[in-house]
């Protein structure tokens, strides 16, 4: 387990509530007995000086905590655990409390009585997130002094639950490179493509026996070629619309993660780059699975790379090789990044768009805000009509169902894209 150890945490002490309670009550007797001069309730004051008179000085200013994570690096949901073990208490009793952090669900108590604790928690949204806070407190014997402290837990990262998808768009022309992609030009791949007649040269176990008896002539077998393409991931994270946990990033990057991973389950090459506000940052495509994790942390680190204006001017070749497929996922709110997808369309690349939006602006029921929205509607409508003239599909996806559903149209047959 990964985790982090603080050792000599500093502790405030005070008086607690059941102390205080008896001081009040030590008072008030006293202050009858002067007011009315009757020394025999003076006698109510003596039970709780003598309780105060047992208490002792031996307190510990500092205590040992040592704090675990059954992980530092988890995705969103998964169930995780934080372990606590303090020393140093003596004889004092130990209570522990987790505060969980900004997006952090408990999963279970969250309060523990001794020096050894483990607190369950669950990340809701996807970050770089504090696990929270641990809130120590001793108490001595008698109850009538408190030790506070607060330790501070370990960082998380949080990566982005991978939307479902099975299948992968796959282009009609793919480069001359070994993949798992069924081709019409004939190769080594396992898919059976017909028969034709014997050459010498040819492998004899694909020789067709049954279709060698009809014909009278040697017949062998011809299998399709597999190719594998490059897909690079276009994430539009520029605006953002919709509740925290569903909003129009947190869907677009659950969908790219899912993309990704059905594409290198494919022996496909995948790139990613991000589109903010602030700049934009990109990977070149890769084979490996750890791609799939340079993506999240790509957007956890939160680097600025080139200006918007240079998305499609300055990006290396490496970014964008030619004859990717680029997948886009984005709400389509951004001006710029239109128009970087127009362009990118217009370079001859293959685009296909899978909208992520799932929030409306709110509107009144004046007639100027009804024809606001329907205006807004319209534009809306006017953008994705502009995209799919220029060849460029746009399929919607709502969060919860597969990805495999909006993208059948696209994933059954090869997707053929003219200039």
């Amino acid at each position: 387990m990964d985790g982090g150890e603080a050792a000599g945490t500093e502790l405030r002490w005070r008086l607690s509530r059941h102390t205080r309670r008896l001081v009040t009550l030590a008072l008030a007797g006293l202050a009858f007995a002067l007011i009315t001069g009757r020394p025999e309730f003076a006698g109510l004051a003596a039970p709780a000086l003598l309780i105060l008179a047992a208490r002792r000085p031996g307190r510990p200013a500092r205590v040992g905590v040592q704090v675990r994570l059954s992980t530092t690096r988890t995705h969103e949901g998964e169930p995780e655990a934080v372990e606590v073990s303090l020393s140093g208490a003596g004889e004092h009793d130990a209570e522990l409390f987790f505060r969980p952090g900004e997006a952090i669900d408990p999963a279970g108590p969250t309060a523990a009585s001794g020096t050894q604790a483990r607190f369950g928690f669950t990340c809701a949204r996807w970050g770089r997130r504090p696990a929270g806070e641990l809130d120590i407190v001793l108490r001595d014997r008698w109850r009538l002094t408190e030790g506070h402290a607060t330790e501070p837990l370990p960082t998380l990262d949080c990566y982005p639950r991978p939307a479902p998808q099975r299948a992968a768009v796959v282009l009609s022309r793919l480069p001359n490179r070994l993949g798992e992609h069924p081709v019409r030009t004939p190769g080594d791949g396992l898919e059976f493509a017909g028969v034709r007649e014997y050459v010498p040269g040819d492998r004899q176990r694909r020789i067709n026996w049954p279709a060698s008896l009809r014909r009278g002539r040697l017949q062998v077998n011809t299998f399709a070629g597999e190719r594998s393409q490059d897909v690079v991931l276009l994430l539009d994270a520029a605006f953002d619309a919709g509740p925290p946990g569903a909003s129009a990033v947190d869907l677009a990057l659950r969908a790219a993660t899912g993309t990704a991973r059905a594409c290198l389950a494919a022996r496909d090459r995948v790139g990613f780059v991000a589109y903010q506000a602030g700049g934009v940052r990109w990977l070149p495509p890769s084979l490996s699975q750890r791609q799939v994790y340079r993506m999240a942390e790509s957007m956890l680190a939160g680097q600025r790379g080139l200006s918007p204006a240079d998305l499609l001017r300055r990006l290396p070749r490496a970014a964008l090789p030619p004859g990717a497929l680029i997948t886009v996922f984005s709400p389509l709110l951004s001006p710029a990044f239109i128009e970087a997808v127009r362009d990118l369309r217009e370079r001859g690349f293959a685009i296909i768009v899978i909208d992520v939006l799932n929030a409306e602006p709110k509107y009144g029921r004046s007639a100027v805000d009804r024809l606001t929205e329907r205006i807004w509607r319209l534009e809306q409508e006017a953008i994705r009509f502009s995209l799919r003239e220029l060849g460029v599909p746009v399929v919607h996806w709502d969060g919860e169902q597969s990805l495999d559903l909006p993208l059948a149209p696209y994933t059954r047959r090869a997707l053929v894209t003219r200039r």
